[in-house]
């Protein structure tokens, strides 16, 4: 331990002018041994208790420390109202200046740095000054005194002595005991390193371990706060591997995909190291070596997602080294085939069951919620299909209109990089309206997100987290007692709903294209998914079909017999592998067809109106073949294309008379 601090203190005398900077940076309210904080401050303080007459501090339930842990535990925790309107204002214990005072005691208002050497002194000093004006996060008075008495026996003269990680597993008692004085010093560090370096490029790259926050990325909400290639042992290859994901963040992949860069590179990396296999220099790393590399893969993901995307990256990565010429000794042979890849197995889409929804979205369960925030959380996800990272974050002014007053939701997606837009109903639009009051109720000054944390949140700048929204909902299907068709507990996941929403829209007929639009999909691809799920709508519109066969003689298909599902598959097949120009063939697969070129005279044959055009042409030459025939007086040939000629007739006329029904009941629908 001796020797790491040793190390750190020569790394943070590197850091040159950090004191000057200290200097001209803490203002002059700080700049005392004995720092004092308003009892009403919003970072350092808070309101005072509930218990008219106690000026102290208010920490839980409304009540200062005294009120809450001696009198109101110690009671059996009454009903609080009534404790609150029938105490004592004064507060007795060792927290109070005397037993019978009802001031502020120092231990909550004042906190001593004389114990700190000079430079950490002011360093604690500016911790603290940032901590008030950025005014984010609120932080008792104890816990500051506490995290001043750790530094005070500490073996530091400056905060930047220790990094991060060290001071996370020896900076007070082990978790999860002194976790606040921890986080500030923490908190502390980050705020002196942006103080004592420049940001940018120029001081994260030589870095083993980015921190992207210095790099201007957003962190925190499921995005990493560091890119870490400390695990790669070989130096040629470490070298590289910065700078291939220095040159895809500067592309705009965000920061999660990056650190997947990171990890593919490392894994081939300690691979490398622990295989002895002799690699020494990128020339060793040819075809045979990658052979081994997918041998290893395939023990470790046998084929999962991960697997796919280890191979595509390091091959990524090797494509990159020689389209920049990052290093010619690359062998030619060191890439990935499209056989090397395992197989992308087809997943159906997780869309919820619609024996699930009717009761997520009954009235009388979504009033089970015990905070309307997240009520409308779940409508929107419900509704607009967001990724429930985007929901939570939508800007406090998420609504838009268009010309004709028609409202919008307008969301970050943060997958695409850009804004979308989907339309909502008004139903929606006045729910967001009543969150929108109920936040400027809270914070009148307004803030940037339309559901801000409730707590920690002094000027609710912060978004809740999906963390925090995902045991909120675990907790509501619980509530609500919602089980699947087999009577089991059902445990779904917020993007299930975007799914649900995606498969909806699909069979209700909405173009592919306009789905595409509402989910905000980079591509057709993508949407597509969801119209694999099911043949439902296909399908539905067979099913409302008029079929015809050779005779002119309506087929109708019962969809609730005993056979349905069977004919429906039957049907499926003759579609995909025995389609036909002018219709389909219904003769099972394992028969061989009697009626080669003949389908307008086998009995198999069935036909539909979308093929008319093609039956009237077809009418249009076997009467003119007819009409030669019995020129030539060819009688064979006369009798074999009658039979076809009196089909067609037949057929086109009761498609005609189906297709003209059909455009009539539609005008009547219509009017």
């Amino acid at each position: 331990m001796n020797r790491e601090i040793a190390k750190a203190q020569r790394q943070a005398t590197a850091s040159p002018g950090l004191l000057e900077k200290l200097m001209a940076a803490v203002r002059p309210e700080f700049r005392s041994d004995l720092v004092v904080f308003d009892p009403r401050d919003p970072v350092f303080g808070g309101p005072a208790c509930a218990v008219p007459g106690c000026v102290r501090t208010a920490r839980s339930q409304g009540l200062c420390p005294g009120h809450h842990q001696r009198w109101w535990r110690r009671e059996g925790k009454p009903d609080l109202a009534r404790f609150i309107a029938t105490t004592d204002q004064q507060v007795a214990g060792p927290l109070s200046d005397s037993p019978t005072s009802s001031v502020v005691p120092a231990c909550e208002c004042k906190v001593s740095l004389a114990a700190l050497a000079p430079q950490l002194k002011l360093e604690v000093q500016y911790v603290l000054q940032c901590r008030r004006d950025e005014r984010l996060v609120r932080t008792q008075v104890t816990t500051v005194a506490r995290m001043v008495r750790l530094l005070a026996g500490l073996p530091v003269a400056s905060l930047l002595d220790w990094d991060e990680e060290t001071l996370r597993t020896a900076f007070g008692r082990p978790a999860p005991k002194d976790a606040g004085p921890r986080t500030l010093v923490i908190y502390g560090v980050r705020k002196l390193e942006d103080l004592a370096e420049d940001h940018g490029w120029d001081t994260e790259y030589r870095r083993d371990v980015w921190r992207l926050r210095r790099l201007g990325r957003p962190t925190g909400g499921g995005s990493p706060a560091r890119l870490r290639f400390n695990a790669i042992a070989q130096p040629w290859l470490k070298e590289l591997a910065k700078r291939w994901v220095r040159w895809r963040l500067s592309t705009g992949l965000g920061s999660t995909a990056a650190a997947r860069c990171v990890t593919a590179i490392t894994r081939f990396a300690q691979f490398l190291a622990t295989h002895e296999i002799g690699i020494d220099s990128l020339a060793s790393v040819d075809r045979p070596v990658l052979e081994r590399y997918l041998a290893d893969l395939h023990v470790e993901f046998t084929g999962r997602p991960a697997h796919r995307t280890h191979v595509g990256l390091l091959n990524q990565f090797f494509n990159a080294i020689r389209q920049h010429s990052w290093d010619s000794s690359l062998p030619t042979t060191a890439t990935f085939y499209p056989e090397d890849y395992p197989k992308h197995g087809e997943q159906l889409p997780r869309a919820v069951a619609e024996y699930v929804m009717v009761q997520v979205e009954h009235p009388s369960n979504l009033d089970q919620w015990d905070h309307p925030a997240y009520r409308l959380v779940t409508l929107i996800l419900i509704r607009c299909g967001l990724r429930v990272s985007d929901a939570l974050k939508l800007p406090f002014d998420c609504v838009v209109l268009d010309a004709e007053g028609a409202p919008y939701l307008r969301y970050h997606n943060h997958k695409m990089n850009r804004e979308a837009l989907v339309p909502i109903d008004e139903q929606l639009q006045q729910s967001i309206s009543e969150q929108q009051q109920h936040v400027l109720g809270r914070w009148t000054d307004g803030v940037p997100v339309l559901f801000p944390r409730p707590l920690t949140n002094p000027d609710g700048s912060k978004p809740v987290n999906s963390a925090t929204y995902r045991q909120a909902l675990h907790r509501w299907l619980q509530r609500c007692d919602i089980r699947d068709e087999h009577g089991r507990p059902v445990h779904l996941t917020p993007h299930q709903w975007r799914h649900s929403l995606g498969t909806r829209l699909i069979n209700r007929d909405v173009p592919q294209e306009v789905v595409r639009r509402i989910l905000d999909h980079d591509s057709h691809l993508m949407t597509g998914h969801y119209a694999r799920l099911s043949d439902t709508t296909i399908r539905r519109h067979w099913e409302a079909a008029r079929k015809v066969n050779a005779n002119g003689e309506t087929v109708t298909l019962d969809p609730d017999g005993p056979l349905a599902e069977a004919s429906w598959a039957k049907q499926r097949i003759s579609r995909a592998t025995q389609a036909l120009p002018n219709g389909y063939c219904s003769l099972p697969l394992i028969k061989t067809c009697p009626h080669a070129n003949s389908c307008l005279t086998c009995p198999m044959f069935i036909t539909t109106t979308e093929f008319l055009p093609q039956h009237r042409h077809h009418q249009q030459q076997v009467l003119q073949i007819i009409t030669a025939a019995e020129a030539r007086g060819q009688t064979r040939m006369v009798e074999m294309n009658r039979q076809v000629a009196d089909n067609l007739a037949k057929i086109i006329t009761t498609l005609e008379n189906g297709e003209a029904n059909t455009s009539r009941e539609t005008s009547a629908d219509a009017s």
